[in-house]
């Protein structure tokens, strides 16, 4: 990405956006962090909730073991730090749906450090960004306002609910940027088991610190470290989805650039994005952390982790996203864009391995991406819930590298496999599509054409090109079924080309 499309234009001159992101993933975990109440989607209000959740006296909070398990996995998938020594602090203020008043947080010791993360850029290239820590804390309770005008309702299923707080350096510097490298840290999540990455229902979430700076600036930190030549930043909360966050990075940046235009300065202050009013709107101004009292919780002791567990978790990772990338780089001979887009899901490069044993990997690849992956989308599937087995795709492009059927021919076919008439080799049976490579029968077909058309033959020889007609015609009167290379060879012959 060239250094230019990190500025905008203001009207005194040109600024920087400079940016770190706070992920709040929510930990695949049947149970809470300290309580043994169930953890799920769909469950009636207040039916997951615990004495320990609902903040009643005398209650101790137990570690599930699970979650810190789940932690240490995502920070070795994050390449980064594990802790072996880590401390939970209480995070002490008021809401309604924390009936505690505090929040069981990391603050000083967490149980990850510092990482980093390698993130696709869109034309390809790649760029690093740092992790400053991941820590694990409790998720608090859910207000309701819209079930009656005067009575605010409140649901503790998630309080509670354990979730890893990923946060970056400020190394990202375009809402593209930021949006990739969501994309990035919810991909490796998924491929890890410890987060399921389901943005519509708040399982992954988004504080954006967005802050502006004049053009240079950032070098200038970079270099020296110090934040002074950075800009005030305010943090955009809970954006749940891509096409949010890229929204609310260009409206927060414009909005800060205005008023420093204007002569105005930067409150530091919490913010909400508004999708419908496409807008950034002030929450509250910004708390620092010795305003929420934070001291060590009373109730837990330090968390100490032993060498052999870690190495254990580690020695159980799956293979991880730039990993797979890079092998099926080398093994199968794909382009680095292939690579990715089959990255992407899991389940998409575990199927199209499947399907590209023996098989033109390239040729296999296409299909997995495109057809396949159409007919999904189309449906509103993912490629977990894919009903056409890998062997099906195998086949299919086995059929056009032996020439059984022309590319064209395998669309048709494809088609009738989706719709479950079986496999392509049954499906070409049954329907006749057998690409006709019997010469007799296509040039029995050409000489009946360039008789019936003399005119056009004789044309041929001025504008070579019009062989394209013929080979249309050719192509009609077999049913789409001749061989196209031995089409073009019989009438270069018959043409005199």
């Amino acid at each position: 990405m060239s250094d230019n499309t990190k500025t905008i234009k203001g009207r005194t001159g040109d600024w920087e956006i400079v940016m770190g992101l706070e992920i709040h993933a929510q930990v695949a975990s049947k149970a809470k962090l300290f309580s043994g109440a169930a953890v799920g989607f769909g469950a009636g209000p207040n039916e997951q909730v615990s004495l320990i959740d609902a903040g009643f006296p005398g209650m101790l909070p137990t570690l599930n073991k699970h979650c810190v398990e789940q932690a240490v996995k995502t920070g070795l998938g994050l390449r980064a730090q594990i802790n072996r020594r880590s401390q939970f602090d209480r995070k002490n203020y008021f809401y309604p749906d924390l009936p505690t008043g505090y929040q069981i947080s990391q603050l000083y010791y967490p149980i990850v450090g510092e990482g980093v993360v390698e993130v696709e850029a869109e034309d390809g290239s790649f760029f690093n960004v740092g992790i400053e820590r991941l820590h694990l804390e409790q998720d608090a309770g859910k207000l309701i306002h819209d079930l009656s005008p005067t009575e605010s309702y409140v649901d503790l299923n998630r309080a509670g609910t354990a979730l890893m707080e990923i946060v970056s350096r400020p190394d990202l510097r375009t809402p593209d940027e930021a949006v990739a490298y969501v994309k990035k840290i919810r991909t490796i999540l998924i491929y890890l088991g410890t987060c399921d990455g389901d943005m519509e229902k708040g399982n992954l979430r988004a504080d954006v610190n967005v802050s502006v700076c004049r053009a240079g600036n950032y070098d200038k930190f970079k270099e020296t470290g110090d934040f002074g030549y950075l800009g005030t930043r305010c943090e955009i909360k809970n954006v749940n989805s891509f096409r949010f966050i890229s929204q609310a990075i260009q409206y927060e940046a414009r909005r800060q650039i205005e008023i420093l235009e204007d002569g105005g300065s930067i409150t530091q202050e919490t913010r909400l994005y508004d999708p419908t009013a496409g807008e950034t709107r002030s929450m509250r101004s910004k708390e620092e952390a010795q305003d929420y009292r934070y001291f060590p919780d009373p109730d837990l002791l330090p968390l100490d982790l032993e060498e052999a567990w870690i190495a254990e978790i580690k020695a159980s990772l799956p293979e991880l996203p730039d990993d797979k990338r890079k092998r099926l780089m080398a093994d199968y001979g794909l382009s680095q864009y292939d690579a990715i887009v089959l990255i992407s899901e899991q389940a998409k490069a575990d199927y199209f391995e499947a399907a590209a044993k023996g098989r033109d990997a390239k040729l296999v690849s296409n299909w997995v991406t495109n057809e396949v992956s159409a007919r999904l989308a189309a449906e509103g599937k993912d490629f977990s819930q894919n009903p056409l087995p890998a062997a099906h795709v195998a086949q299919l492009v086995e059929l056009i590298e032996t020439n059984v059927i022309s590319s064209k021919i395998a669309k048709e076919v494809f088609d009738h496999v989706w719709n479950g008439e079986g496999s392509p080799a049954e499906v070409v049976e049954k329907h006749g599509l057998k690409q006709v490579t019997d010469t007799g029968a296509i040039e029995k077909a050409v000489d009946e054409i360039i008789a019936a058309n003399p005119d056009k033959a004789a044309a041929v020889a001025e504008k070579p090109q019009a062989i394209g007609w013929f080979v249309g015609q050719v192509m009609k009167a077999t049913g789409g079924k001749a061989n196209p290379a031995a089409v073009n060879d019989i009438l270069k012959v018959k043409l005199g080309l």
